[in-house]
């Protein structure tokens, strides 16, 4: 892993992104959404948080909080997803409740942007 040096001298671990956290009013059923969707399982519950196990070790987990409100406004983070077969992760999203909002086109590469059931807006794209 990269270190970076401290203002002391000595070296300290590059800072990495631990989880995506996502605000739910209803953390259950979002978090089983991602974890369908994505193949990951349930890693851990707690007091209204909701874990995913990463793809790999090390890399982030997507985590899910419980709120009274949903966000108002526009969203201000979103996945990405790619996936060698983007129309059947398209299916298979809007099978467990997404919905699709646009899609976009730039030379040869297209996207899908879509609202999980909460209307958080994440990208499906081919691989």
């Amino acid at each position: 892993m990269e270190t970076q040096e401290h203002a002391s001298g000595g070296q300290r671990r590059t800072p990495r992104i631990a989880s995506i956290m996502v605000n739910a009013v209803d953390a259950a059923r979002l978090s089983a959404f991602w974890s369908e969707l994505l193949d990951m399982p349930i890693a851990a519950e707690h007091e209204g948080f909701i874990w995913l196990r990463p793809a790999e070790p090390g890399l982030p987990q997507l985590a899910f909080q419980q709120v009274e409100a949903p966000t108002d406004g526009r969203r201000r983070l979103h996945l990405d997803l790619h996936d060698a077969d983007a129309t059947a992760l398209r299916i298979k999203a809007e099978s467990l409740g997404a919905t699709f909002v646009e899609g976009y086109d730039i030379a040869d590469f297209h996207w899908d942007v879509m609202q999980d059931p909460e209307g958080n807006e994440f990208c499906i794209a081919q691989e």
